[in-house]
């Protein structure tokens, strides 16, 4: 692996950078991104705002969040953002009213805050699994319904994008993480059908390793199962953000809901993640 895994662009660079997407797609829309003070958050939040939206993010870190909100400005981008959990429906609650009270609006809900540890399973505790499948699936149900129910009750078009994991196949360390993405994969699908008479779009991005800081989270047993994917290399933080943007835009994807959409290096197709590293039982040699 050429590249360090835990270091992705910084926020000057990604405002900068070169992006395949027409430069006034989001004008005049709002965009909400949970967890954007993050390596892939940052990232979406920075590409939608050069794009013309203006941004509402939210977080647990208001350190993190105030440090976003200051730079995003600084590179002329609108943002607003509230410290807050998506665990907590009564929070989301609010958080969604701000969008509309704020900004007079809401056009696309990018649910990206996660969060997961590697653990053998015996080792699990009832609290540790619950704070993963509460972040990964309660968490993003809250947001897109309360959304959607702003959508409907204003008679309003929405788009939904969730940011998701490689699902169906197994995720040895992380099964917490397993079972919360691949609820919230079958959850999208079917909300995708409901509110489609709505004129809402629900989509999901399956993104594999990309280099970012949240990487840390993972132990160095891990890292071989960084790049294992067809193209023998970790994706990048903008890649999941141009795909976000695309998704999202009823310009570039209005006859696309209910799809998975894969940022991943073809690692669905072949590839192997092992959060803790591979255990010797399952090692294959040439012989």
């Amino acid at each position: 692996m050429s590249v360090d895994p835990y270091v992705s662009w910084t926020d000057d660079e990604l405002a900068v950078l070169e992006h395949g997407l027409r430069s006034d797609l989001y004008d005049g829309s709002v965009a909400l991104v949970t967890g954007g003070s993050g390596g892939i958050g940052r990232a979406i939040c920075m590409l939608l705002g050069r794009l013309g939206a203006r941004i509402i993010t939210c977080g647990r870190d208001e350190t993190k969040l105030r440090d976003l909100e200051k730079s995003l400005g600084e590179h002329g981008i609108d943002v607003c953002s509230i410290p807050m959990t998506i665990r907590n429906p009564e929070e989301v609650t609010k958080l969604i009213a701000t969008a509309w009270d704020q900004f007079d609006g809401l056009d696309l809900v990018v649910n990206n805050a996660g969060g997961q540890f590697a653990a053998p399973a015996m080792q699990i505790s009832p609290k540790g699994w619950a704070a993963v499948v509460e972040t990964n699936l309660y968490g993003p149900w809250f947001v897109m319904q309360e959304a959607a129910r702003a959508w409907i009750d204003k008679s309003q078009p929405g788009s939904i994008v969730n940011i998701g994991t490689i699902t169906g196949r197994a995720s040895v360390g992380i099964p917490h993480t397993a079972a919360a993405r691949a609820g919230a994969a079958g959850l999208a699908a079917s909300l995708s059908v409901e509110w489609a008479p709505h004129d809402i779009r629900v989509n999901t991005i399956a993104v594999g390793v990309v280099r970012s800081p949240g990487l840390v989270n993972y132990p160095p047993e891990a890292r071989p199962s960084f790049d294992h994917n067809p193209q023998r290399r970790l994706g990048d933080v903008q890649d999941v953000a141009q795909a976000v943007a695309f998704l999202g835009s009823p310009t570039t994807a209005s006859y696309v809901t209910g799809e998975v959409f894969h940022v991943a290096g073809g690692e669905q197709v072949w590839g192997e993640y092992w959060a803790l590293g591979k255990p010797d039982y399952f090692r294959v040699e040439d012989s």
